[in-house]
């Protein structure tokens, strides 16, 4: 049988048996030709001199790379006896065509999805910060107006404090009577909550900021993801997979489990209970779910999240509205065949005498 093996120097077409090259095609002398050549296959792309090759065979052919696999079947092939000396590529000529395809990779424009990767671990960063900042602030302005707590939350509590500071400015604001136990603070004390509430006060706002720029990406990127999931959820999947085209190629088991790998690991190491889900639990129909419905359900949001990643990384026609359709009448004939709670097993009564031995009175 035949077998196409390309190589960064040139493409091969070998007898697989024999390992003898029955014709090639080897690439340019010029390195930047060269660096331009395998920057196209590291996309993807098929070479014009593999498919010639290719064509040139008649009968059955197998392929070193399935990226190939237009042209025939992957298979395995030990190609080490092809080496670059043979035909006129020394290390030098090597060094200098590595070098500039690093430059043309570097210099591609970054696909949007892995900007979004980069924006949900910013906004895993500002949540931990605001979360800190938060209790600092409570704990420290508490010790001046420990009530504000019961009137104002998180972004309206730093607000207040940052443009008000002293409590009977704030009971004013707020339009409450009511007489505080805290104590009284000093101008330079006072100054200095302020200026930490406004700190918070203005992370709270790029955090807002930040959540909408990622529901951006998501809408235009993996809209069919997005009607599945929302955004916020879609985007954190797509985090954890490392990458919309990595997270299209998972088996949709993996895909049930993203986020919960602390406990796959502990259920290996240790014998516990294995994960039934992993961050996809956030989703309303499963973390509203009866415990013992909840991991058929991630198993079919799984799958339907695995074909929706599959038409955004490809592409394809919007299908999000009738994949979430399918997924709740899934989610219903779950629902319907699983309406109580698994019996638990009954446990063995104490072991009787053992025979011959008379019981005790």
């Amino acid at each position: 049988m035949t077998i196409l093996v390309t190589k960064w120097f040139g493409v091969f077409l070998c007898d697989e048996k024999s390992g003898r090259i029955i014709d090639k095609r080897l690439m340019p002398k010029d390195p930047a030709a060269v660096a331009e050549l395998l920057a196209s296959v590291q996309r993807g792309s098929l070479l014009d001199a593999e498919r010639e090759l290719a064509s040139q065979v008649e009968g059955r052919l197998a392929v070193s790379d399935r990226r190939q696999s237009e042209l025939g079947k992957p298979e395995l092939f030990d190609s080490s006896f092809i080496t670059p000396q043979k035909y006129g590529f020394d290390d030098a000529f090597m060094h200098e065509a590595m070098m500039g395809l690093g430059k043309l990779r570097t210099s591609e424009p970054v696909p949007r999805d892995r900007n979004l990767v980069q924006a949900i671990r910013n906004l895993d960063d500002q949540i931990a910060t605001i979360n800190l900042y938060n209790e600092r602030l409570h704990e420290w302005y508490g010790m001046h107006f420990p009530e504000l707590a019961d009137y104002a939350h998180d972004s309206r509590y730093a607000d207040l404090v940052s443009r008000y500071g002293e409590r009977d400015a704030i009971i004013e604001e707020l339009g409450i009577d009511i007489q505080s136990i805290g104590s009284d603070f000093e101008p330079d004390d006072m100054r200095a909550v302020m200026d930490l509430a406004d700190t918070l006060y203005r992370l709270y706002d790029d955090r807002e900021r930040t959540e909408a720029y990622i529901q951006g990406i998501v809408e235009e990127t993996c809209p069919n993801m997005c009607a599945l999931l929302g955004g916020a959820l879609a985007a954190r999947m797509i985090s954890l997979a490392g990458g919309l085209e990595r997270l299209s190629t998972l088996p949709s088991s993996t895909v049930q489990l993203l986020g919960a790998e602390k406990a796959m690991f502990r259920h290996l190491k240790s014998g516990k209970r294995p994960p039934k889900h992993g961050v996809i639990f956030q989703h309303p129909d499963i973390h509203r779910a009866p415990y013992w419905q909840r991991g058929n359900i991630a198993r079919a949001l799984a799958g339907k999240v695995l074909i929706a990643a599959k038409v955004d990384q490809h592409h394809g026609e919007f299908r999000g509205d009738l994949l979430n359709e399918e997924f709740q009448a899934r989610v219903e004939d779950i629902r319907r065949r699983y309406p109580d709670p698994p019996k638990k097993p009954q446990r063995k009564g104490k072991p009787g005498n053992r025979k011959g031995r008379k019981p005790r009175h």
